[in-house]
């Protein structure tokens, strides 16, 4: 009976705004309220600024420099998602690049099969979703390094799937792809992707802060504390694990449509087991179960990978330089972030911030 108390106490005392998102709960009285107030408004003028930045930076950018900016957009979705069910429902995922390769198959063959490619990429996160939806009920019933190791082998088992399938392209790809086009004006240069993906970023997180400020936050906020607990409150733990789990497969789902578009061309080897590790590192990093660190996170990490990528492919190194470079600099910060920033580098910024604001109100 403590246990069960505890947890409720637990999840009664997490802000409406979701772990990671809003002001702690400690945050009470007078003081706590001028603390939450100036984070409220460091938060908007952050929220500004970046709004600013991303609108401002695509005509700015090299060919190059506009590519990567994309693939910046498309990990951030997914990363996201990830960080959603990871922080809030407690499900560990190292394959989330399997939905983000279904969304891009899905956009890329109703497209190719003479589908508008406008509807086209809006059934690829719908597809995702209920192939998320279909499988997530056996799935979740896995736990902890279960749960992760039969999310790769779903991974795995795709992948292989793709590259046998006939009408998939098989081991070659599936081509020809159409450019995106909607009502006969069509998306031709690399900008009009950096817009539209960065606009599908500002629908998730839209979409996330909405589901985590909800009552189905709350209670997603005590499944992490507890799942015991939650479940002895009335929370539908089973239900609630699949909805997100379904979410995160969505908002990737959309990442890879929009990713068929960009590229043209996809193939099994454009999702690799190296890109789910590489969005699990990104929602470490930043911080599990906020909306701010899965952006930063992807934002730190992408720009990283593309500078070994760089220096990898230099002449007089080897061919499987960017490839070892990338598992070094993943397991270094998995490294770091664990033993110095445990919670993640969003989280670690806030409370820093908080204990600045706390030391000029006592000075």
């Amino acid at each position: 009976m403590s246990a069960v108390t505890s947890g409720r106490e637990r999840a009664a005392s997490q802000p409406p705004g979701g772990a990671g998102d809003t002001e702690s709960s400690d945050a009470r009285g007078p003081l706590g309220a001028r603390f939450a107030g100036r984070g409220r408004r460091a938060g908007l003028v952050a929220a500004g600024a970046a709004v600013a930045v991303t609108l401002a930076l695509p005509p700015m950018l090299t060919a190059s420099q506009l590519s990567v900016y994309i693939l910046l957009a498309l990990s951030a979705m997914v990363t996201v998602g990830l960080s959603l069910l990871m922080g809030y429902a407690g499900q560990v995922s190292i394959g989330q690049a399997s939905f983000y390769a279904i969304g891009a198959y899905a956009a890329g063959l109703l497209s190719v099969h003479g589908t508008p490619p406008l509807l086209a990429l809006a059934a690829a996160p719908l597809i995702a979703a209920l192939f998320a939806a279909a499988i997530g009920g056996p799935l979740l019933r896995l736990r902890g390094h279960h749960l992760a190791f039969a999310t790769i082998a779903l991974q795995l088992i795709l992948i292989s799937l793709l590259g046998e399938a006939d009408w998939a392209g098989g081991s070659v790809g599936l081509q020809g792809i159409p450019r995106l086009s909607a009502g006969g004006t069509e998306l031709g240069e690399d900008i009009h992707y950096a817009y539209l993906a960065w606009a599908a970023v500002a629908v998730t997180v839209l979409v996330a802060r909405n589901v985590v400020t909800s009552r189905a936050g709350r209670g997603l906020r005590a499944l992490a504390t507890s799942e015991t607990a939650a479940s002895a409150s009335g929370v539908p733990v089973a239900r609630y694990k699949l909805a997100v789990f379904t979410l995160a497969a969505a908002f990737a789902g959309l990442a890879g449509g929009i990713y068929a578009f960009f590229i043209g061309y996809i193939n099994p080897g454009s999702f690799p087991v190296l890109l789910s590790i590489q969005f699990l590192v990104m929602a470490v990093v930043g911080g599990l179960g906020t909306i701010w660190g899965a952006l930063l996170g992807a934002t730190a990490i992408t720009l990283i990978v593309q500078f070994l990528n760089d220096l990898g492919s230099r002449p007089g190194m080897p061919a499987s330089a960017p490839s070892i470079l990338n598992y070094a600099v993943y397991a270094a910060f998995l490294i770091l972030v664990v033993l110095f920033l445990p919670r993640g580098i969003v989280p670690a910024l806030r409370d820093a911030w908080q204990r600045r604001l706390a030391g000029r109100a006592s000075s």
